[in-house]
């Protein structure tokens, strides 16, 4: 009786788990899936700004007064290097309202092409539907919940797919001629068995990023002293603002002092051969985490794939290098998480890494609808077809030491957790109809 006591209880956490993030988790595979391709999308996005003609190219200061000619009262954020000859360059300026940022194009000659918002951009919506689903911090913790839930999801559904001497067929490989209701049942495990282990690792690697979880992460890396820099990744879907002086250029040519210009630092950041996108950052700029650098420009890559990323910066005076830093200078709890990162968004190895991504989504989706397809031919009319409490819950212990392991570790779960028990204790047994209609109720003996 305890076997079964604990398995049925299994099969009700799997239940109600997989319930609450279908929906969630078609959402989140098909934008996470969009997203893996942001460099193409991008590249699609900006196709009227690329193989231009070359002839008679002006430098960088030159390409600068324009946009700010274009744009009066503008701050001068960045400049990102075209990525092939014949491309525009992108200039990033706040503009003079203070609160909306543009990426303007400009010619190799000069003149003014167009621009963007920055919030606007195709990957950018999809990162936010991704991340928090257009509804800001609400959504934010919406998103985390599916995803805690998704992990005890896809564990309690590694539970039950577990061979129990039944062979191959079922577990590896789906029966394919054992009728509909076989396959159906097949299809659901044996995908879930083939994609757990990639889609836990996609939803752990995107719990930095998340509201309660990377707060939490944050603080705790804070007390225990491993912070070294700043952190380069959001939390709660939003970067952290910090603060600047967009005019520290223009107090240090107010006071004679004679500076480097962005011709300078673009010719500088071409000899680097630095992995696209490429930014100029003058001194005072915002940086998008992390404080700016006040004395210094900066040249940066900020490519998907944060491995490969390096930033230097150079005397503003001067030109000479002041520091140079890479991957290797991150603490290594940071390079786990870039790692993490890189991987989750599809560019830690280029279309391999975007085509398992692909392949994930599409085996997660397979799961949402088959379960769906599964639970929809077993769901009794007038009844949600929940499996049935077991009659024995003081016996299935080790499900209650798991659930404590994965609140410990996921609190946002914990919180969740503890919103059903009061709903369980204090609530449901004033709803005896609603009971029976979820499906708590005592087994029956064998």
């Amino acid at each position: 009786m305890e076997n079964t006591s604990f398995s049925r209880t299994i099969w009700r956490w799997h239940f109600y788990a997989s319930l609450f993030v279908m929906p969630l988790v078609l959402v989140l595979a098909t934008t996470g899936a969009i997203y893996l391709f942001k460099p193409q999308l991008d590249r699609w996005e900006e196709r009227a700004f690329s193989n231009l003609s070359t002839h008679k190219a002006v430098s960088p200061n030159a390409q600068l007064a324009a946009v700010m000619d274009a744009h009066p009262g503008a701050q001068f954020h960045g400049y990102r290097l075209p990525a092939q000859e014949g491309d525009a360059a992108v200039i990033h300026v706040g503009l003079a309202d203070g609160r909306t940022m543009r990426d303007v194009y400009v010619s190799p000659q000069g003149k003014v092409l167009g621009s963007v918002d920055t919030e606007s951009r195709m990957s950018a919506t999809v990162s936010r539907i991704h991340g928090s689903l257009l509804i800001g911090r609400v959504g934010d913790w919406i998103v985390e919940l599916a995803a805690c839930w998704a992990i005890v999801m896809i564990l309690t559904g590694l539970y039950m797919w577990w061979p129990r001497g039944q062979g191959l067929r079922g577990v590896i490989w789906p029966r394919l001629k054992s009728g509909k209701r076989i396959f159906l049942r097949d299809l659901h495990a044996v995908t879930g068995f083939w994609v757990s282990g990639l889609a836990l690792v996609l939803l752990t690697t995107g719990l930095p990023w998340a509201s309660v979880w990377g707060d939490a992460f944050r603080l705790a890396r804070a007390e225990l002293g491993l912070v070294q820099g700043a952190q380069d990744w959001k939390t709660g879907g939003h970067a952290p603002h910090a603060e600047h002086d967009h005019d520290a250029m223009m107090k240090m040519q107010a006071a004679g002092v004679p500076l480097v210009g962005l011709s300078d630092m673009v010719a500088k950041a071409k000899l680097e051969k630095l992995p696209h996108p490429v930014f100029v950052k003058p001194p005072g700029a915002p940086e998008r985490f992390g404080p700016p650098t006040l004395m210094a420009w900066t040249i940066k890559s900020e490519a998907q794939n944060r491995p490969l990323n390096r930033s230097i910066t150079f005397d503003v005076a001067t030109g000479k290098e002041m520091s140079r830093t890479g991957f290797a200078d991150k603490h290594v709890i940071d390079q786990a998480i870039n790692y993490g990162i890189a991987w989750h968004e599809g560019q830690l190895f280029g279309w391999i890494n975007q085509l398992i991504g692909v392949l994930t989504a599409l085996g997660l989706i397979t799961l949402v609808i088959s379960g769906f397809m599964m639970w929809r031919r077993r769901k009794p009319a007038d009844a949600l077809g929940a499996p049935i409490a077991p009659a024995v819950p003081q016996k299935i212990r080790g499900v209650a030491v798991i659930i404590a392991v994965m609140a410990i570790l996921l609190p946002l779960l914990a919180m969740s957790l503890l919103a059903l028990w009061v709903f369980d204790r204090l609530l449901l047994p004033r709803l005896p109809a609603f009971a029976l209609w979820l499906g708590v109720r005592p087994a029956q003996a064998a």
